[in-house]
């Protein structure tokens, strides 16, 4: 079943200090089961990257290894119509989250889809919203 990812996911997949054995889980799912995901999360991912080079958590090689591993996933990207981004907008409102993590939930909401984050807040806005939200039990 596809399932929608957000860049929290996305980076405990690349960064060596943030992978976990549900972030393990969840790539191998992901072999199987195209992910989505709003295209923002290639700027997402991208500034996350670049900012840990900047402190020093990688070398820029390494930043570029991870960018094009990254690149190479097979994750659905979506573009963000002004439809989304009105709805997204809405929902950031009613569980006070970031229009950029809200995007991830619209997505997740109008493609009927999982969520697969460990952001807890956007978790909780999801499971708030009837969306199933991809856990250690689910990955």
């Amino acid at each position: 079943m596809a399932f929608v990812l957000d860049a929290s996911v996305s980076l405990a997949w690349l960064l060596p200090d943030e992978r976990s054995e549900i972030a393990q889980r969840l790539l191998l799912r992901a072999a199987h089961d195209r992910p989505r995901a709003p295209s923002l999360l290639l700027l997402e991912v991208g500034n996350a990257l670049l900012q840990a080079e900047r402190r020093s958590r990688l070398r820029q090689a390494t930043r570029l290894e991870l960018l094009d591993a990254f690149t190479s996933l097979p994750i659905a990207l979506e573009p963000i119509s002004a439809e989304a981004m009105l709805r997204a907008g809405e929902l950031a409102s009613r569980h006070a989250l970031t229009l950029y993590d809200a995007s991830y939930l619209e997505l997740a909401v109008s493609r009927d889809c999982p969520l697969a984050t460990f952001d807890q807040a956007l978790g909780e806005a999801a499971r708030a919203e009837g969306v199933a939200v991809l856990d250690e039990a689910r990955a």
